[in-house]
């Protein structure tokens, strides 16, 4: 079996989507979102609230959470910086560039809702890097790349309530990344809210630190016209081992006037109630930092900043349950705009898990998660890097 990559193919549903006529189709399909409306009500809980299939992003939502790896450069150099003040600036960075990759459309789509014991896994090639002759981390989550490739991968590990885990790493950095969100759905009117409950951590391994990070809310606004994305809420980074912490706010527009996408963001020295650096601009454009040493510079600026495409395996390389396979006849007849060919291949997996879940109760088995195990309330890669060299700095 070969393990061809490709991310540009006819069943690619992200990197290639062609945005023509997007919101035409919201236009068009005005009939079935009033349809749908009229069934739910204000602070209803979307999880089992069926979306009409033409408002689908053509990829699952596992997929969408490797774009907070679009830029894994910025991931990897966290573990360059010599001193831990650098290092928490890094990963702020890092942080606040992860967010604008995924968010790419014009108008807002929604991915789909993963099956439980779905698995998406991908790699990035970092710039300047060849992975001719290139030692393969044989044990690792994308075991046929190079030490020096960022890997990773995601797994629905719960369906009630739906909780996406992820993982990702570079060997050759000796960095690596866990977290879990719990996706919560709610109809707010004219838009639709998600709450992402749940954490990740960034593990400098050579160092011993670990970076807790906490996640934004995120809202689908304008439903009825032409629907867009914001983020919203206060999250935090804090680094235990060291006593560096960070405190970030993404603005939501207020109703009149004001920008969209806005953030603001601290950054503190262990004890210190005054922060060092203080950034300010916009999550999918550019942040400015003001250091209290005085100097001003940008802090990021997406514009400018190079998307690395992942790389996936080719379709007749995956296993069944891995996204793109499993979804691929949605994704197909969504590319074809066959909407109705699209909801019945949708139907058929969704009928598919309730039928395994029935036979589970029936016979009395329980779920085993294939990657991942629970670990009080994080949910855990069951091999990562840290175990895997045997360190174990705390």
């Amino acid at each position: 079996m070969s393990n061809g990559t490709s991310d540009a193919d006819l069943f690619d549903s992200h990197d290639d989507r062609d945005e023509d006529g997007e919101a035409g189709s919201v236009e068009e399909h005005k009939s079935v979102i009033m349809h749908l409306l009229s069934q739910v009500r204000l602070g209803m809980d979307l999880t089992k609230v069926v979306l009409p299939t033409f408002i689908l992003e053509r990829r699952s939502l596992l997929e969408m959470y490797a774009d907070f790896f679009a830029h894994p450069d910025l991931f990897v150099s966290i573990s360059d910086q010599k001193d831990p003040r650098d290092r928490m600036v890094q990963v702020v960075k890092w942080y606040l560039s992860a967010f604008h990759a995924g968010r790419r459309g014009s108008v807002a789509k929604k991915p789909y809702n993963p099956i439980l014991g779905e698995i998406f896994q991908c790699h990035w090639t970092l710039p300047n890097d060849t992975e001719e002759n290139a030692e393969l981390v044989s044990e690792g989550p994308v075991p046929w790349v190079s030490k020096n490739s960022v890997t990773f991968v995601a797994e629905q590990v719960s369906h009630h309530p739906p909780i996406s885990a992820f993982y990702a790493e570079c060997f050759n950095k000796k960095i690596q990344f866990n977290a879990h969100i719990w996706t919560k759905s709610k109809f707010l009117g004219m838009s639709i809210g998600v709450h992402n409950i749940g954490q990740g951590c960034v593990s400098c391994l050579e160092y011993g630190e670990h970076y807790i990070l906490t996640f934004p809310n995120g809202y689908g606004r304008s439903i009825l016209t032409v629907p867009w994305v914001e983020l919203g809420g206060e999250c935090s980074i804090n680094c235990s081992k060291t006593g560096y912490s960070a405190n970030i706010v993404f603005h939501t527009k207020p109703f009149y006037g004001g920008k969209k996408h806005r953030i603001t963001a601290e950054i503190f020295s262990p004890n210190d109630k005054k922060s060092f650096c203080s950034i300010e601009g916009e999550w999918n454009g550019i942040m400015y930092a003001k250091y209290a040493t005085g100097e001003n510079t940008v802090f990021v600026d997406t514009k400018k900043l190079p998307i690395i495409k992942k790389k996936v395996r080719k379709l007749e390389d995956q296993n069944e349950y891995e996204s793109r396979s499993l979804w691929k006849d949605v994704t197909f007849n969504l590319k074809i705009r066959d909407i109705d060919a699209a909801t019945e291949a949708k139907h058929r997996l969704e009928e598919r898990q309730r039928a395994e879940a029935r036979e589970r109760k029936e016979k009395e088995i329980q779920w085993e998660t294939r990657l991942f195990h629970e670990d009080g309330e994080c949910w855990v890669y069951d091999e990562p890097l840290l175990k895997r060299l045997g360190t174990v700095k705390h």
